[in-house]
């Protein structure tokens, strides 16, 4: 093991390919999660990111979590995992282009009815319980007018060629 000044753990090593249960441990509290983009599960499978096959060692800074899914996918799909100099994660699809991060999601508000209806009143929407009630009456479909109204280019007129 190795510590920085403030005597936190820095690096835990082991010599073999399967993770002992101290790194294990050391590598669920650092990733909390699975570090796919988008996934966050709350468990996972340590990963090597640079492989043991090719000399990577098992230690806490060239491990990952990944969740059972996206351990597959890394290892049978073709996925990559890079770590950089900063010690950011980036992950590439098959073709080599990067997957982009993905934003944590919005907060939930506490009450978030109160908070729909409130952003509903300022558009000036009022919902009441036949809202969604449709107006049609069963009477057949108007496909010209329907064409008309949900196709942009409908009303405009045809330039030639096409």
């Amino acid at each position: 093991m190795r510590h920085d000044p403030d005597g936190r753990i820095v690096e835990v090593g082991a010599r073999t390919r399967t993770i002992p249960p101290a790194l294990r441990r050391a590598l669920h509290h650092r990733d909390r999660g699975c570090q796919f983009p988008g996934c966050g599960l709350p468990f996972g499978q340590g990963h090597h990111i640079r492989h043991w096959a090719h000399g990577g060692p098992t230690t806490l800074s060239n491990l990952v979590m990944l969740c059972r899914r996206h351990h597959r996918t890394v290892h049978e799909e073709g996925y990559q995992v890079e770590q950089q100099p900063d010690g950011e994660l980036r992950f590439r699809r098959p073709d080599g282009r990067p997957l982009p991060d993905v934003p944590p999601p919005p907060a939930v508000p506490d009450d978030p009815v109160r908070a729909l209806r409130a952003r509903n009143e300022a558009a000036g929407l009022h919902l009441h319980a036949r809202t969604t009630c449709p107006s049609w009456l069963g009477e057949s479909v108007d496909v010209g007018w329907a064409i008309d109204v949900l196709h942009p280019r409908a009303l405009q007129p045809l330039a030639i060629g096409e």
